[in-house]
């Protein structure tokens, strides 16, 4: 698989199938991070007067996008992928549209979730495609570069944002988001084919869906491994909901917001570059455990000197671009780590994975971001708190098990 011009889904080339595959999972960064400069304007705009409550158009989103995974990844395991992925994209790209007619703010929450739901398709469909066309290191070594290039989303999307908010009112982010989510069903309708074979569907039927996701949370190391890309999620989410108000309100950076935000878009983007290439050498699971170990001290250090009152600016951007180098060695690899022995079921472990990460993840990326006091310390509290039940779960569910393609073998507890 070295020639990227080699075939690897039907006419697509490995370059153009990374491209796409991060396209479609970029649609949900870009629904979020293209948000960040407008929540003040959407408040003003919808009579939200609350900062925290503004807040909330990011956690519904969320919310939709998670539980309709539940929904997404069934069907593709029953009708294939492709017509579940093009019906979302156009319950995404309609909620979004729809927006241009909202007049308060509880109605663009539900259409959020709308949005959200319909955004549910082209995540957990496009790791499914994944797991379909690749196996073991491959897949994590896929998976850092699909991340990789859907980093450029958040590096460029705050500014976009912003750029667009000085032309239109904040409907016009909408309207972006609506146009690209378009322009990528295009691009599904047109260039990627089945990778579901018609001999792995399975029946669309209560017995079949419930037979599926009991062998998801019937595999403890998979199980453990979506729990704490879960909770880690959490965490990010956290970020993204504070980050707008530590770094304008805290540390008065002003219109420089999104400047600091692409920073940690590029910090993460080298996050997963580093570990494609060093994933097939190290493997992912000595990568992803250590790499836990790291995200828990930059969290720890960060918080002390957060309570110290110890932490100007430029060493919490330093903090946060190490953290999020960390956070991209650990988010790949325990995802592919989940999906490994799932292969039977890989549409309903994609969308099992999604929902807790995205409902977990949300839930307590919104609970941290309402505890924000005007410092950084509720954040890397909840990092610390968060990456240390990670670790627990990680230590208890998975120890020495060894996963392979087949499944795990009995998992003893260890160190990491």
């Amino acid at each position: 698989m070295s020639d990227p011009n080699q075939a690897v889904a039907g006419r697509l080339g490995r370059k153009e199938f990374i491209t796409l595959v991060a396209a479609l999972i970029a649609i949900n960064a870009f629904a979020i991070d293209i948000m960040l400069p407008g929540l003040q304007m959407i408040g003003e705009s919808l009579g939200e007067a609350d900062p925290n409550r503004r807040q909330l158009v990011i956690p519904a989103y969320m919310l939709g996008f998670g539980v309709l995974q539940l929904v997404f990844g069934p069907l593709a395991d029953r009708f294939g992928r492709r017509k579940p992925m093009l019906l979302g994209l156009a319950i995404y790209a309609v909620a979004a549209l729809s927006a241009f007619a909202v007049t308060d703010f509880h109605s663009l929450i539900i259409l959020r979730f709308l949005q959200g739901a319909g955004a549910a398709a082209s995540a957990v469909i496009a790791v499914a495609v994944v797991r379909d066309t690749f196996v073991g290191d491959q897949m994590a070594k896929v998976l850092s570069l699909i991340f990789m290039v859907m980093m450029v989303s958040p590096i460029i999307a705050p500014s976009l944002g912003q750029a667009l908010l000085t032309i239109m009112d904040w409907r016009g982010l909408f309207g972006f988001m609506a146009g690209f989510g378009g322009l990528v069903a295009i691009w599904v309708w047109y260039r990627l084919p089945e990778t579901l074979k018609p001999e792995d569907r399975r029946p669309f039927t209560f017995g079949a869906i419930v037979e599926g996701f009991g062998i998801v949370f019937g595999n403890r190391v998979s199980l453990s491994y979506i729990m704490a890309t879960a909770l880690l999620f959490g965490a990010l989410m956290g970020f993204l909901a504070s980050s707008q108000q530590i770094y304008v309100e805290h540390y008065g950076v002003g219109h420089w917001f999104p400047a600091f935000f692409a920073a940690g878009g590029i910090c993460a983007a080298v996050g997963g570059f580093l570990n494609a290439q060093a994933v097939t050498r190290y493997g992912m699971r000595w990568l992803s455990h250590r790499a836990l170990v790291a995200f828990g001290l930059l969290s720890v250090i960060a918080l002390l000197l957060g309570l110290a009152q110890a932490l100007p600016l430029y060493v919490f951007f330093i903090l946060m671009c190490a953290l999020f180098v960390s956070f991209n060695f650990i988010m790949s690899n325990f995802g592919a780590l989940a999906m490994m022995p799932l292969g039977a079921v890989a549409g309903t472990a994609a969308s099992t994975q999604g929902f807790l990460q995205m409902v977990i993840g949300a839930s307590l990326g919104a609970v941290i971001g309402q505890f924000y006091d005007g410092t950084t310390v509720p954040l890397m509290a909840g990092f610390v708190v968060l990456t240390l039940l990670s670790g627990l779960v990680i230590f208890f569910g998975v120890g020495k098990a060894t996963v392979t393609e087949g499944g795990a073998a009995p998992a003893t507890p260890t160190h990491m």
